[in-house]
């Protein structure tokens, strides 16, 4: 006998179903890039993979070679060779800086076809400050906040170079412009209010 369900039950069904589909549609869209975060952020989380577990040289990335029906592999590779996209640049180069790879992190950085964009631009200020150029870096905090003045992090990084720089009374200015964004409880107000008072910039 064939089996009906009665249109009361079928509309419960519909209703109840929807929701859960519009709900789910939208992590398909979550795994967007650092670039595109919020103000606050100095980048995306840290890579599973960088060039130093694979121990490549100094100056490669890490390139992933996908092969139907195999398990994915992560090789060694010169960075015009490689054909990463913006995003795995900006990936592997944030984790080079965050790790002390300062000249191997703005080699990768440097590869970067968008060259003002404003995360890009604040971690070659941060690997060129961190790698002793203060000077420079501050030039690249400068032209980050051209394109985005209420981006907190470089604001944050500009203080800690000016402070670097001897400039505390500078740094104190930014340490304004950030509690005009995200008041005095935001984690890049504190760290810089930190290296003011400790008058160092080692505090990242």
């Amino acid at each position: 006998m064939q089996k009906f369900i009665s249109p009361i039950l079928a509309l419960a069904l519909i209703t109840v179903a929807i929701p859960a589909f519009a709900k789910g549609s939208g992590g398909a869209g979550g795994g967007g890039g650092g670039s595109g975060g919020s103000s606050a952020d100095a980048g995306p989380k840290k890579p599973k993979t960088s060039p130093k577990q694979l121990h490549c040289k100094v100056g490669e990335v890490v390139k992933t070679i996908h092969k139907f029906g195999y398990q994915d592999k992560k090789v060694c590779a010169t960075i015009t060779g490689s054909n990463l996209t913006d995003q795995e640049l900006y990936d592997q180069g944030w984790l080079l800086a965050k790790t002390g790879e300062y000249d191997w992190a703005i080699t990768v950085l440097s590869a970067i076809t968008l060259k003002d964009d404003p995360d890009t631009l604040t971690m070659l200020g941060y690997s060129n400050r961190k790698a002793g150029r203060v000077e420079l870096g501050i030039s690249y905090y400068t032209e980050a906040l051209a394109q985005r003045p209420d981006f907190v992090r470089a604001r944050e990084y500009l203080g800690e170079g000016l402070v670097a720089a001897g400039r505390v009374d500078q740094a104190k200015l930014q340490l304004q412009e950030i509690s005009k964004i995200c008041g005095t409880q935001c984690e890049e107000y504190e760290d810089l209010q930190k290296a003011i008072n400790t008058n160092t910039s080692d505090n990242l």
